[in-house]
């Protein structure tokens, strides 16, 4: 927390007031993060015009394509010291799924209107949780993982836009 403060220019206790504790800023830090992969994602998904798979399979290389070279994915995957960041997106992240689940369900149902609400919260959560598990433990490029994922959920998106 000393070393946040000097870089910040911010005292300590005015830190450990706005974020708790050293979790709290890494759990803020998470946060702002995967929202800023998420509007990246939203970003690619509003510039096109593709059919619904196209569009997820574009969005999902974009990610990970991201993830590769972002910092704080590489210090998940890349050390035993990030497991600790790992739990602030997996076992702790209840917070982070729960944000990230909420908006990618409003993205889906904003741009497929014919996915019901319930539809696209498990859709959602079934992308956050194995883009998440993709990025921390890539096991190949981008476009083939993305790929990979657009085949085996184009089965539900289909069957959900009827």
């Amino acid at each position: 927390m000393a070393d946040v403060a000097e870089r910040s220019g911010i005292s300590r206790q005015s830190i450990y007031n706005t974020f708790g504790t050293r979790e709290g800023i890494a759990q803020a830090y998470v946060m702002r993060e995967a929202t800023s992969f998420l509007e990246a994602v939203e970003a690619r998904i509003a510039i096109g015009q593709e059919s619904p798979l196209d569009a997820l399979a574009a969005a999902l290389e974009l990610f990970l394509a991201a993830a590769e070279t972002h910092p704080l994915v590489r210090a998940i995957s890349a050390s035993d010291e990030g497991d600790e960041l790992l739990a602030l997106v997996t076992t702790r992240g209840g917070p982070v799924l729960s944000h990230l689940t909420e908006r990618l369900a409003a993205l889906i149902e904003t741009t497929w209107p014919g996915v019901q609400a319930d539809s696209a919260r498990v859709a959602g959560d079934t992308l956050v949780r194995l883009a998440i598990s993709h990025a921390a433990l890539p096991g190949g490029s981008p476009a083939e993982t993305a790929t990979q994922m657009t085949e085996i959920l184009g089965p539900f998106i289909e069957r959900e836009l009827g």
